[in-house]
């Protein structure tokens, strides 16, 4: 009897999210996790993304005892080595912008693939640099206007118009910037047994 692959769950509501996990051709759902994404005292912005992807993880496993579950967390950091989270308002965006200009934003993203039928979670931090170009007070504003970053961490969106705001990108999966790092998850997936065409 063959055996049936287990349900997989994407624990975000993130369009951005679930058009990358599209692209690996898997059928999936998704369900968004109602956490507290508050930092604890002392903790570096790594070990704040990796906590959050498995909380955000084990939050959708009480709805899913029998699934994989791909939790995801995100945060910037800047040159002074701020965390940058979502901006909220057109004033913080613009502030944020105002500080990475000209400068090299470290984007680290929290990966966590759980199983909830067996308690096992793989969970890694993959970052991401991005080299801002120099960039006007009147540029940042209308950048801003425009595209309302507003709930995205370092104030801009890379899958649209964020991307005239870069001189380079540095790193090993550009969807990592996008808050998703599909070659470590297509690694995760291998170790519990689901193997993608062409991966191995």
């Amino acid at each position: 009897m063959a055996s049936v692959s287990p349900t997989l769950i994407l624990a975000s509501s993130s369009p951005f999210r679930q058009a990358l996990l599209h692209k690996l051709g898997l059928p999936f759902s998704s369900h968004s996790p109602n956490i507290d994404e508050s930092a604890l005292a002392g903790e570096s912005a790594q070990q704040l993304v990796k906590r959050l992807a498995y909380e955000k993880a084990l939050a959708v496993a009480q709805e899913y005892p029998s699934a994989l579950i791909i939790g995801s967390d995100q945060v910037a950091i800047n040159a002074n080595g701020d965390v940058l989270g979502k901006p909220g308002t057109e004033e913080n965006a613009i502030a944020q912008l105002k500080k990475a200009s000209d400068t090299t934003v470290i984007f680290a993203t929290g990966l966590c693939l759980l199983n909830s039928a067996t308690g096992k979670a793989q969970v890694e931090c993959e970052e991401f640099k991005v080299h801002f170009r120099n960039l006007s007070d009147e540029i940042i504003e209308r950048y801003v206007k425009q595209e309302q970053p507003l709930n995205s961490a370092g104030s801009f969106k890379s899958e649209g118009l964020g991307i005239v705001l870069f001189s380079a990108l540095e790193g090993r999966d550009p969807n990592a910037l996008v808050g998703l790092p599909l070659i470590l998850l297509t690694d995760f997936l291998a170790n519990e047994g689901i193997v993608l065409p062409c991966h191995g």
